[in-house]
């Protein structure tokens, strides 16, 4: 009896003592999880912060270099956070302000110093304009999902997809040796555009949804083995092309919708005619 009674106290205690190491590893393994994105976006905010040093030393490729992987960092971190189910108001209000430098202020910097600096007040103000809508953008953006009246598309052109325009075109220019065929008001009036673009309510796809690609595997599979092999021959060319190609796409979509609405509106009117004078 002695025995028996002086055991059941260090089975409780040893139970109890694994299910603390239990729950440790559970608060360990929690807090490495929401380490992660925001880890991503740290590095997507150190290459924006490079961007701006490159580009103040005149290393234009470099500059539009980093923003680039600025980009793709900013996209990991969102998918690593939703994947994990590790989202929080604090990696909102974070992305948000890395964004802003890497996206917003840095591609100012660099499209100025690299082209607009000679210009004076023009060129100036076309980077304030930039920066600035971009700042607006992402308050918008972050209004709209703190009170959860956002959708699956975006609301205007997302900064990151207005920065890796300016930044593709400067890699391509750059790459290719063509800049003094490049008319500054065409990177003046690109800069008001990508600012107006990014106020706008025009809808561009998220990507947030895989469903509809995962449904047909093998055909994605091809289609990013060919998109590598194109990418990994011109670099320059593919990102230059992708960036300017999903910032036009929101306005072809919307002129698109509007003359569909417009003709099936025009077919209702005729039919309803059409059955009135029978």
């Amino acid at each position: 009896m002695d025995e028996q009674s002086t055991r059941q106290p260090r089975n409780k205690f040893g139970r109890r003592s694994r299910r603390r190491r239990r729950r440790s590893r559970r608060r360990s393994f929690q807090r490495g999880i929401f380490l992660v994105p925001n880890l991503l976006t740290t590095g997507s905010l150190f290459a924006g912060f490079y961007a701006i040093v490159a580009s103040i030393q005149g290393n234009f490729i470099w500059a539009s270099l980093a923003i680039l992987l600025a980009i793709v960092l900013d996209g990991l971190d969102g998918t690593v956070a939703r994947l994990t189910k590790s989202t929080s108001s604090f990696g909102l209000q974070y992305d948000s302000l890395c964004d802003l430098t890497a996206f917003g202020i840095a591609p100012a910097i660099l499209i100025y110093t690299w082209l607009l600096a000679p210009y004076g007040r023009i060129g100036w103000l076309a980077t304030f304009i930039f920066a600035a809508c971009g700042a607006l953008r992402l308050a918008r953006f972050n209004v709209l999902a703190q009170t959860g009246s956002g959708s699956m598309d975006f609301r205007g052109l997302p900064i990151p997809g207005a920065a890796g325009v300016l930044a593709s075109i400067v890699y391509l220019v750059e790459d290719f040796s063509i800049k003094a065929h490049v008319p500054l008001i065409l990177i003046a009036a690109l800069s008001y555009v990508l600012a107006f673009l990014m106020v706008s309510t025009i809808r561009y796809k998220s990507f947030k949804d895989l469903s509809g690609p995962l449904r047909r595997p093998f055909r994605v599979l091809v289609g990013a083995v060919l998109a590598l092999f194109v990418a990994a021959a011109i670099p320059q060319v593919v990102a230059c092309l992708a960036f300017v190609g999903y910032a036009a796409s929101g306005p072809y979509g919307t002129i698109t919708r509007w003359r569909r609405n417009k003709q099936e509106s025009a077919t209702e009117n005729f039919e309803e005619t059409h059955s009135e004078s029978s």
